[in-house]
């Protein structure tokens, strides 16, 4: 009678013990777009950490669990979802500019990542130049920074300059 009384016991303290070692949560979740060149790809993982370790899976934000895609899209054991670089012209939105989550499941149960929105940029040249004025002698001329619009939420004007020389807001930039 002892012995199975110590049994019983001790199986309910490991039952107890486990839940006590068993977690599941997000050490990352701030992460909200990843933007990657199409030229190298991305590497993003999923911000799950677990004790017992979870199992990680993605997902498209319609719930749509999604699946490797050979030399385009691959989920990695450890859950790390990795987006091949590839050419323009095979750019998909439904892989290159979408918005995924990941889930992680363990004993502890699951939990889900908020949307991460990952998108593609090509690299190409681009000129940025400035919008033509005219102004009479005296007057103040107000220049604009014309930037490409494929390009313009990734360039930000930093300076001004004019023959190599950075100009000073509120200097007397008088050509002479």
């Amino acid at each position: 009678m002892w012995i199975f009384a110590f049994l019983f016991l001790q199986s309910i303290s490991n039952v107890f013990g486990e839940d006590l070692h068993s977690s599941l949560y997000f050490v990352n979740a701030s992460l909200q777009e990843v933007v990657f060149s199409s030229t190298t790809g991305a590497l993003v993982p999923c911000p799950a950490a677990a004790v017992p370790p979870a199992t990680l899976r993605w997902y498209l934000a319609t719930g749509e669990e999604i699946y490797d895609v050979p030399g385009i899209r691959h989920v990695h054991p450890n859950g790390t979802l990795q987006i091949y670089g590839f050419l323009p012209s095979s750019f998909s939105n439904l892989i290159n500019d979408n918005t995924y989550y990941c889930t992680a499941e363990n004993p502890s149960g699951k939990i889900r990542s908020q949307d991460l929105h990952i998108k593609a940029v090509f690299r190409e040249p681009y000129t940025v130049r400035v919008a033509d004025q005219r102004v009479m002698r005296g007057n103040t001329a107000v220049f604009k920074c014309i930037i490409p619009a494929s390009v313009e939420e990734y360039v930000t004007v930093v300076s001004w300059e004019k023959d190599t020389v950075s100009l000073v807001s509120g200097k007397n930039l008088d050509a002479g």
